[in-house]
Order: structure tokens, then sequence, then C-alpha cells
């Protein structure tokens, strides 16, 4: 039997993602992928305590085999990649541990800087070189105001999701501290 559910969590959310696949295995649903945006589909299992780790690591995707071979060597599954991300899974131990990829904040610290990096940049560039010059364009030079009344529109939503990514960054970070 499966299961699809679509939930959304954004790039500084992971924990939360994570402590929802962990709370789906507990009632059981196991975790089998994400698609599209936020489509998650489950299998039926047996109710289970598995810990869900995400890690992102553009340099360790380069890498994959190696990269791979490292988490299954401490007992990691590997489920899939999406959007930059890794997923992992591994079961409760009989004491109770529940182990994590990341050990110290610092390591967690890192990757938040890696997602940050890695999801922000690309957007960045597409601000300054394409969107910047054609909203400057339509309303100085050629007076066409649709397009730059559309152009502005996608430049504020820019705006705000870039300050709500930046302002989660510094309030995570600040929390890690």
């Amino acid at each position: 039997m499966e299961k699809k559910q679509f939930k959304w969590f954004t790039i500084f959310e992971y924990e939360k993602e994570q402590d929802y696949l962990r709370e789906m295995h507990k009632s059981g649903w196991r975790f089998v992928k994400v698609t599209g945006l936020g489509m998650y589909y489950f299998e039926k299992c047996l109710p289970q305590d598995v810990v869900y780790q995400l890690d992102y690591n553009k340099d360790g995707l380069a890498q994959k085999e190696e990269y791979l071979k490292m988490f299954h060597d401490c007992g990691w599954e590997y489920i899939q990649d999406f959007f930059g991300y890794s997923y992992f899974r591994k079961a409760v131990s009989d004491d109770g541990i529940a182990e994590e990829i990341f050990c110290d904040e610092e390591s967690r610290l890192q990757m938040m800087q890696r997602v940050l990096k890695g999801r922000m940049s690309a957007p960045l560039m597409i601000f300054f070189l394409a969107l910047v010059p054609q909203f400057l364009t339509s309303l100085f030079i050629t007076h066409n105001y649709f397009i730059a009344a559309f152009v502005g529109g996608v430049l504020t939503m820019y705006i705000a999701i870039s300050a709500i990514f930046f302002a989660k960054y510094s309030q995570y970070k600040s929390n890690r501290k």
C-alpha cells in the first residue's frame, strides 16, 4: 500500500522535515521518495523508530560513490537526492540512541552555509544580470510599463524571499552559537 502527502519545508527547515519523516515511519509509513514541490511518497511498513537525516553537499555528490560508501560504512541507508539534499535513514539503536549525521553545531552550521551558497548564488546572478537591467530598461528606455510592472513584481517577490532566507539563516546561526 502506498501513500502520498504534500508537505512544504523551506531550505532552513530540514530538521522539521527529518522529524516529519521519522514520525511517519513511527506510524507505519516508510519514506520512499520526494518529488516535485513537496510530494512525499510512503509505503506501508511495521512501525519502527527510524532516524532520517538530510545532507546538502555538492562536493560529496561530485564524488558520489565515495560519499555514499562513507555513509553506508556508518550504517546509513541512502534513499535519494533531491534538489541538492541527500536523504539517509538509520534505525534507532536498541539502547534508544538516535544517531545523527552531524554530531556538533559547527557541522550543522557548515551544512547550512553550503545550502545558502548552493541555493542562493544562481538566483542572485539572475537577479543582478537579468532582472534588474530588464526592469530599468522597461521603465526608463522603452517605457513599457506593463513589462516593468511584471518584472518589478518578480523583483519584489525575489527580494522578499531572499530577505526571509537570509533572516532565517541569521536566526539559525545565532541559535546555534
